[in-house]
């Protein structure tokens, strides 16, 4: 049996298109492409595979806790070929390793086939802007295109706070401070307290996971500066109720009336598989905070925002449903795989058989 050598596989992972590969003890590799997992046909690893890969790619201050740590996330890179993150874990005793592929290219908005209206985006002054999905719906992909188009095209100071740092940014135009929580700084919440005393414009969080953190990147958008992140939130209206239920129910009023005068925009998103082009397409749903929609913020009539994205009678605003007829119409996806990604389908069978009594076209 030949030794399982874990840089080659991951290489062959890269040129194969795979975004993440699972490796445990017991099971031959596995990755994952176009959002389905397959196996590889290669041998059993075996728990001294496993030992082996790790110490080959482990970073050195991390290598000692691996008899003693249970979990822990790591940035490997293979120069030429990718970046990835690594989190380790351990599965019935035995090391497991999970691995997230990071491509060195950042792409733009058109190279992601998002719509167009996302680059007045990076025109906002201040505020802040989430990118919402499930995990593995492009939200860190979009966020650094957001992030480098800045970057190209003006000139401010952004300091992102991410753990683990997955894209690597050039200054251009711009100056990027990349902090890692646990090294550069001690939390998020820290992170962005003392991001507000290093002169920034922009401040990027990988990932809003609680009150503090919330907390702190609503005070970062009140006091002038451009604020992006993200939430495990499916849509425009999940992602408020997520925001104000992090807070004691005698501080809710405030966190709306504070939130409907910070939030910008939401963006909310999903990778719809098309069986026949044996890819995935971004489908988005996309929130502006007009003057309408602080004052359904503000008195908590959020089934008020549903009825006005369905609408679709404002600029700058998209539905999930047209986006996904969008790509229909494209011939990007089935119109039964749109009907699966809807979470409306209803509506969108309305919409294809063309008796719908919104405007359709704001996608562009």
């Amino acid at each position: 049996m030949d030794k399982f050598e874990i840089v080659k596989f991951l290489k062959s992972a890269v040129v194969s298109h795979a975004s993440d590969e699972h490796l445990k003890v017991g099971y031959p590799p596995y990755i994952r492409k176009n959002g389905f997992i397959k196996k590889i046909s290669m041998d059993i690893l075996t728990k001294e595979d496993m030992e082996f890969a790790i110490q080959e790619i482990a970073p050195v201050e991390l290598k000692d806790k691996i008899l003693t740590k249970t979990d822990f996330d790591f940035m490997y890179e293979i120069p030429g070929c990718s970046r990835f993150r690594i989190n380790y874990n351990r599965q019935l005793g035995n090391p497991s390793l999970v691995i997230r592929n990071i491509p060195y290219n950042i792409p733009n908005l058109s190279e992601l086939a998002l719509p167009e209206i996302l680059n007045s985006v990076i025109n906002y002054q201040n505020g802040i802007v989430l990118v919402t999905g499930p995990t593995g719906s492009g939200k860190s992909t979009t966020l650094a295109s957001l992030i480098n188009q800045i970057s190209l095209h003006t000139a401010k100071h952004i300091v992102t706070i991410e753990d683990p740092v997955e894209y690597v940014f050039n200054s251009t135009k711009s100056i990027i401070s990349q902090r890692l929580v646990g090294v550069d700084t001690e939390t998020f919440s820290e992170g962005i307290k003392y991001a507000l005393r290093q002169d920034p414009d922009v401040i990027f969080i990988g990932e809003i996971r609680d009150r503090d953190t919330m907390e702190a990147a609503l005070k970062a958008a009140e006091t002038g500066h451009l604020v992006f992140s993200t939430l495990h939130t499916n849509d425009a209206v999940q992602t408020i109720n997520r925001i104000v239920n992090m807070f004691e129910e005698a501080n809710r009023f405030m966190i709306r009336k504070q939130l409907s005068e910070t939030l910008r925009a939401t963006i909310a998103q999903k990778l719809i598989y098309s069986n026949a082009n044996d890819k995935r397409y971004p489908a988005c749903e996309i929130m502006v905070v007009t003057p309408t929609i602080k004052d359904y913020i503000r008195k908590d009539n959020l089934d008020e925002i549903y009825a006005l994205l369905a609408s679709n009678n404002i600029d700058d605003m998209v539905s999930m449903n047209m986006s996904l007829l969008h790509l229909f119409n494209l011939g990007k996806i089935s119109e039964e795989e749109a009907l699966e990604a809807s979470n409306d389908a209803n509506e969108l069978e309305k919409m294809f058989k063309g008796v719908y009594q919104g405007t359709v076209n704001y996608y562009e």
